[in-house]
């Protein structure tokens, strides 16, 4: 006999044991996005390999290592997708959404990148993506990152660190380039071999080296801060000041700098060290020249993502997922057929009512044995004699009360009530 195929490596099923609470996090997403006026967008899995070197870099890990690209029948390099900011512009610019207009946008679903799977990462994994466009102040900075600690606080999560920087302008950087390329090469021996990579053609990311052996020159390499423009520097602080007033904590990092070449100005991440190596559950930050790199009019443009791996695993005990059904219906003998019609009534009566029917035969004990695992909170149980005198008998499965007999007709104030009691109604 052949051996079963295995998942792919760093590719994992989520099963019925745990879809609920992912439903659950999904749903109290949606609620909130709602709440604050944002619009889904769904764009495709796979692009054009072009978007992403265009847009995210094509000396960042993401690009050189990670990506998952193929040539497709007609000779077409085609990826998918790693993250979702750079789809859902070009979406924007394709189906008209950007230019002279104002957006608030929001999606989820898979990515994809080649990394070494651990907690927290897999290589299919899933975000929450948002993206703001033609809003310029800082005041659409503050709105992400309150609507995330708001998120932060439905779901009951604490302790998070919100960590903030300024990237300034493409302009501002160059000079902060050239120092950082003089102050890394006269250090060059103590590089790690990615950092040397990196050296000429993306210093800034060996501020975000992950390797402790380099902390300290890091520390001591030149800050970005002193090579600000006074747009950037009054945008840095107007943010500090709206965040202050709203309340919320942050601590500026100067080493924080993102792994994607398009931000500009603000970046952001929310951190935690529950997750070991993986400290970053939401990042982002300000894109104002992603829409005119990939063919758009210019347009300012601010967003994060939100790794749902890494949420999930902080905030699956806090969730309450409604999945259990209310009530499990059994046919007895003759009366199966009548069960279900019974059943479609019923949910066309009770829309909000989880009701399992029954279905596969098996003597009356081990009919009851599957409704009391199935954690409804009544079994109804329909048979000949309730059927001669139009009647239902009811066992409670999780309440002390003995099981009873009742006509038909009171069977809907009957599950009006258990509804209202678990709060669907």
């Amino acid at each position: 006999m052949s051996k079963s195929i295995q998942a792919i490596r760093g590719m994992k099923d989520f099963s019925p044991d745990e879809t609920p609470y992912w439903q659950a996090l999904e749903a109290q997403t949606r609620r909130l996005m709602t709440q604050y006026g944002y619009s889904e967008i769904r764009m495709p899995i796979v692009e054009k390999t072009e978007l992403f070197k265009r847009s995210i870099g094509e000396v960042t890990d993401i690009v050189e290592k990670e990506m998952y690209s193929f040539e497709d029948r007609n000779g077409d390099w085609l990826t998918l997708r790693p993250e979702g900011t750079a789809g859902c512009v070009r979406a924007g610019i394709e189906n008209g959404l950007l230019y002279n207009q104002t957006q608030r946008l929001w999606y989820m679903g898979p990515m994809f990148r080649h990394e070494r799977p651990q907690k927290g990462r897999y290589r299919q994994f899933h975000q929450i993506g948002v993206e703001t466009f033609g809003f310029q102040g800082p005041d659409m900075d503050a709105e992400l990152i309150l609507l995330s600690a708001r998120l932060w606080r439905a779901l009951g999560l604490q302790g998070l660190q919100l960590q903030i920087n300024s990237l300034g302008t493409p302009q501002c950087r160059v000079q902060y380039r050239e120092q950082l390329v003089e102050y890394f090469s006269a250090h060059k021996e103590q590089l790690d071999e990615d950092s040397t990579r990196r050296l000429h053609s993306n210093p800034m990311r060996i501020l975000d080296s992950k390797n402790p052996d380099l902390y300290a020159l890091v520390q001591d390499a030149p800050k970005l801060e002193e090579y600000l423009d006074s747009e950037s520097r009054e945008h840095f602080q107007a943010l500090q000041a709206m965040l202050d007033a709203a309340g919320v904590d942050y601590v500026i990092n100067p080493c924080l700098v993102r792994g994607l070449d398009y931000y500009t100005k603000t970046v952001f991440e929310w951190i935690t060290d529950r997750l070991g190596a993986q400290s970053a559950v939401c990042a982002g930050g300000r894109f104002d020249g992603l829409v005119e790199q990939l063919g758009g009019k210019p347009s300012p443009a601010a967003g994060f993502a939100i790794g749902m791996e890494r949420l999930f695993e902080l905030v699956k005990d806090h969730l309450q997922p409604q999945h259990l059904p209310h009530v499990y219906l059994i046919g007895l003998g003759d009366a199966q057929i009548a069960a279900m019609q019974l059943a479609e009534r019923l949910r066309d009566e009770l829309p909000e009512l989880r009701l399992v029917n029954h279905c596969g035969g098996g003597g009356m004990k081990a009919q009851f044995k599957k409704a009391d695992k199935s954690g409804a909170a009544l079994a109804l149980i329909l048979g000949e004699a309730e059927l001669q005198n139009n009647s239902i008998s009811i066992k409670y499965l999780r309440d002390n009360r003995e099981q009873e007999t009742v006509p038909l007709q009171k069977l809907q104030e009957i599950l009006a009530q258990v509804l209202s009691k678990s709060g669907r109604v």
